[in-house]
């Protein structure tokens, strides 16, 4: 694999720590902002909204420039709404921070899956995307902790200047290791990339992306009343128990970004089944401490051997214009967020009981799963008969850019 998935990982670390850090620092925010933990709460989703306005923004407007300056420029921009946030003077500065740290989220991921695919093999699609996503899944497990640590002893502040210096590390290893294959613009263009996300295919990925990663976030959103509330947990231990979920999310996507290069739609239809398997067995698994922190791995596995294949099918369904549906598709991880935490609420609120949002959750994989179906049958009537001659096929899709040809 190209040391250059290195750099991409570097920066897929810094977003992963910004984006989670902040859900375990609403107290100091909110203390020293003079503002409600609730009020404090919409720094979340200001930095949600940034990355489903900025993902597909963001693709489209950079379109013609080359994507090792887009990468580096997406970047730039991240450093500058993390080193605002820290420098904020009042709660309604930090907002606006957060929704620009948000923006570049999603084209990076997309745009820097689409640069990851041309560096290798046909064959190793997957395992590149995979190991780009390997920063984000590694942040669960070392920088959010780390970064949370770092804001309950030198203030949040901190914190948000410490992923800035992550994000200027980024940007070398981008400008030292990004080929400079890259760095000529594309020949697709916006309208080549636009005429793409016409496609009923491209949809129907992007529909299996909301419901398979809305069935993960209906869980994960209320993981912690669950763990205290049905498995006894004290409150001192989540966050060791949150460890562990990006634990089993960094195995998960590793061993779905190595068997997706075998059969991208079955490692798909397999995580989709595994995930509402596990998320339907909850109740049952939340009764005891040790089956709990099992089922805490076991999600982070299901959950993230569905990343890479998702992120390659949406792709391979754009292979004549991929930047900007791969950037569509980290908007919809984002409204799957967003979309599953509140029916995962839904259920909570009318009194199922504490783990009523995995069952919810349950549901929504097997949605996923149905509208997965739903697009193998499309395939099969245009004439892709499986995921083995689908990914030649786009593996030999012309992007009509000189640059990225080896």
């Amino acid at each position: 694999m190209p040391l250059a998935l290195l750099a991409l990982a570097v920066g897929a670390f810094g977003i992963g720590t910004t984006e989670f850090v902040i859900m375990g620092l609403l107290p100091e925010v909110a203390d020293d902002l003079n503002v409600s933990i609730p009020t404090a709460g919409h720094l979340v989703s200001a930095y949600a909204l940034g990355v489903v306005i900025g993902a597909p923004l963001l693709a489209a407007v950079t379109a013609r420039l080359s994507r090792r300056t887009v990468l580096i420029g997406l970047m730039a921009l991240f450093v500058a709404g993390n080193a605002l946030s820290a420098l904020a003077a009042n709660y309604d500065y930090l907002l606006v921070a957060r929704f620009l740290s948000g923006l570049p989220h999603g084209a990076f991921f997309g745009v820097g899956a689409v640069v990851a695919t041309t560096m290798v093999a046909p064959e190793r699609k997957a395992r590149s995307v995979s190991l780009m996503f390997l920063g984000l899944t590694v942040a669960n497990i070392v920088g959010v902790p780390a970064a949370t640590l770092m804001g309950q002893h030198l203030g949040w502040r901190a914190t948000f200047l410490g992923v800035s210096v992550i994000g200027l590390a980024a940007i070398a290893s981008l400008a030292l290791l990004i080929p400079h294959d890259h760095a000529h613009a594309p020949a697709v263009g916006l309208r080549r990339e636009m005429a793409a996300l016409k496609s009923l295919p491209v949809w129907l990925a992007l529909g299996t992306t909301v419901a398979g990663f809305g069935a993960l976030f209906s869980a994960y959103s209320y993981i912690t009343p669950m763990l205290t509330d049905a498995a006894g947990f004290a409150d001192g231990s989540v966050t060791l128990l949150l460890a562990l979920f990006g634990v089993g999310a960094t195995a998960g996507n590793l061993v779905g970004g190595r068997l997706a290069d075998h059969s991208l739609r079955g490692t798909l239809f397999g995580g989709l089944v595994s995930l509402g398997a596990v998320l339907a067995l909850f109740p049952l698994l939340m009764t005891t401490e040790w089956s709990a922190a099992l089922s805490v791995v076991l999600l982070g596995v299901a959950a993230f051997v569905t990343g890479s294949p998702l992120q390659l099918m949406v792709m391979e369904k754009a292979a004549a214009g991929p930047s900007l549906a791969s950037s569509a598709n980290q908007a919809a991880f984002n409204l799957a967020n967003a979309g599953g935490a509140w029916i995962g609420g839904l259920a909570l609120a009318a009194g199922f009981g504490a783990t009523s949002p995995a069952l919810a959750g349950a549901v929504l994989a097997v949605l996923g799963l149905g509208v997965a179906a739903t697009a193998w049958s499309v395939d099969r009537r245009r004439g892709v008969s499986g995921s083995g001659r689908e990914r030649l096929v786009a593996a030999h899709v012309p992007d009509q850019s000189p640059a990225l040809h080896h």
